[in-house]
Formats: structure tokens, C-alpha cells, sequence
């Protein structure tokens, strides 16, 4: 009514005017003028290869085919781009998933930096491993102790421990593991110039554990105290292990949970696609660093 043409002064009536012979007060009428739907922008840019309704289904596919649980978009786009060879938009796969609620829900708030935060990340493998120890329930035997080693290069689980007792002795298993797959043996000095961050547990500050690994040729990297992400390599590891292998199950005893712990690392570091390792994974960058290196 407000555009309508007055016969007498040919001018439009204006929404002052008829808002004050409806006597409606105007900020209802532009309250309401919001409220209408807008019409939807075409997509800009080039055509998608692929459309929304056939790429839903194969995001729906992969994650009901996929050996992991609660993983986000990276994860789902990283192997239909890279694994399946589709030329598909990360942010096409972030709005299907976020429509139609197939996002992970274990994400925690952005947290605000601080001033120790910094990178943990090396360059080449055997420069730096992290290791920590986590406990997990059982029925039969109560608490049980799972140690890991994890390489801060691919994020590669290298060695890990499941025991009863989480004592000085049982930590320094899975780097013993470790030690003899990729360095052949645990002799005097064989892993010299490889630095271990850990954090304050009484296992890695007891004098054993320290003789042993300055036996082996290891240089020893204390985390920050109260702050887990200094050592976030290996933390991060045991909570996708938890996750992934853990969480939502019930063992009976310290068997149990060793066969699950052995049957995901070697999931895990076969399968499991990392952002930093260009989305594949930790033996497959490896295997890429090994051909280079007989390459050059």
C-alpha cells in the first residue's frame, strides 16, 4: 500500500502515512518487513563435480563404513578427496554433514592461547617421541595401565605396554618396543639424539627410568607442570585411543583390554588420516620419507 500511486499527487503514499491511517506504528511494519524470507543466492563460482544429494550418500557411506567413530568433516573429506579420488569442496562436505546433523559431536570450545603454547611438531622422524600412561577399568582386576610411545613427526604410536601394575619398569616398555622395530635393538647408545617429552608422573622421575633411557642415548623433555598440552602428542593419542577403543566398552581383565589396545594401534596407524601428514597416514608418510631418502 505504501508504493500505491496517489491518484492526486502521484506520488507514492508512503509507509509514514499509511502506518498512521492503519495506526500501526512503523517499527512493527519494518519488524515484520525482516521477518520475510529473502530469496536464496544462486552458488557462486564453477558447478561442484558432484551434486548434494549424491555426495550426501557418499559421505553417509563412508562414515558407516569407516572403522573409527565421532570423526568430523576433515576426516570424511580427506578420504573421499584423497582415498576415492572425488574432486569435492571441504566446505561442501562441512554443510551436508552440518544439515543433516552427521557432525561429530566431541569438540571441545577454542581455548584462548597461552603464552608457552608453541610447536612440538619435528621435521623428520626419530627427533622427538612423547610418551604417557592411562588407566582403564576392568571387572576382574580393577585398574589396569596402558603406556604408549607416540613420534611427534607422523603422530605414529611406536611402542605401547598394557599391565596391572604401572610402575617405573612397566613405562619404559613400549619405548623398549620401540626401540627395537625401527632402531633394530636397545644396546648401549643406539638412540642418541632422540629427545623423550614426558610429563611429572612418578614413573618417569624415578631414577630408574631416567638411568635407563640416558642408557639408551635418549635426552629427556619435561612437559610444563598443569599444562598436558606441552606434552599434547602423546596426550592426544590416548584420547583418540579412549575414543576409539575404550569408551563404551566393558573388559574383564588386563587381556581384554590388551588384544583391544593391540587391534586398534595397528588400525590406527594404518588407516587413521592426519591433517598435518597432508590426510594420510602415520605408515604411509613413512613409507613416503623411506622411498625419498633411498631415492636421494
Amino acid at each position: 500500500m505504501s508504493q500505491t500511486i496517489s491518484p492526486g499527487a502521484e506520488k507514492p503514499y508512503g509507509v509514514q502515512r499509511v502506518c498512521a491511517v492503519w495506526e500501526q506504528a512503523r517499527s512493527s511494519f519494518y519488524h515484520a518487513l525482516r521477518r520475510v524470507p529473502q530469496a536464496v543466492p544462486n552458488r557462486r563460482g564453477p558447478r561442484p563435480g558432484i551434486n548434494d544429494k549424491d555426495l550426501l550418500a557418499l559421505i553417509r557411506h563412508d562414515l558407516a563404513t569407516s572403522p573409527f567413530t565421532g570423526e568430523g568433516h576433515r576426516k570424511v573429506w580427506a578420504r573421499l578427496r584423497f582415498r576415492d579420488g572425488h574432486r569435492i569442496s571441504r566446505k561442501q562436505v562441512l554443510r551436508l554433514m552440518r544439515e543433516n546433523h552427521l557432525l561429530s559431536p566431541h569438540r571441545g570450545r577454542p581455548k584462548v592461547a597461552k603464552a608457552r603454547d608453541g610447536k612440538i611438531i619435528t621435521l623428520a622422524p626419530n627427533r622427538m617421541w612423547g610418551t604417557d600412561g592411562t588407566r582403564v577399568f576392568t571387572l576382574d582386576e580393577g585398574w589396569v595401565w596402558i603406556f604408549t610411545a607416540v613420534e611427534h613427526w607422523n603422530a605414529e604410536c611406536v611402542g605401547w605396554h598394557v599391565c596391572k601394575t604401572g610402575d617405573r619398569y612397566a613405562a619404559l616398555q613400549p619405548l623398549s618396543m620401540a626401540l627395537s622395530r625401527l632402531y633394530g635393538s636397545v644396546e648401549k647408545g643406539v638412540a642418541r639424539g632422540l629427545s623423550l617429552r614426558m610429563d611429572h608422573g612418578t614413573q618417569y622421575l624415578s631414577d630408574h627410568f631416567q638411568n635407563q633411557i640416558k642408557f639408551w642415548g635418549i635426552t629427556p623433555s619435561f612437559a610444563f607442570i598443569a599444562e598436558p598440552q606441552t606434552n599434547g602428542v602423546a596426550e592426544r593419542f590416548n584420547r583418540t585411543l579412549k575414543e576409539q577403543a575404550i569408551y563404551g566398552r566393558i573388559f574383564r581383565n588386563v587381556d581384554d583390554v590388551r588384544q583391544a589396545v593391540k587391534a586398534f594401534v595397528g588400525l590406527y596407524n594404518s588407516e587413521w588420516r592426519i591433517e598435518k601428514n597432508a590426510f594420510t597416514s602415520p605408515d604411509e608418510i613413512r613409507h613416503i620419507w623411506m622411498e625419498n631418502r633411498q631415492a636421494a
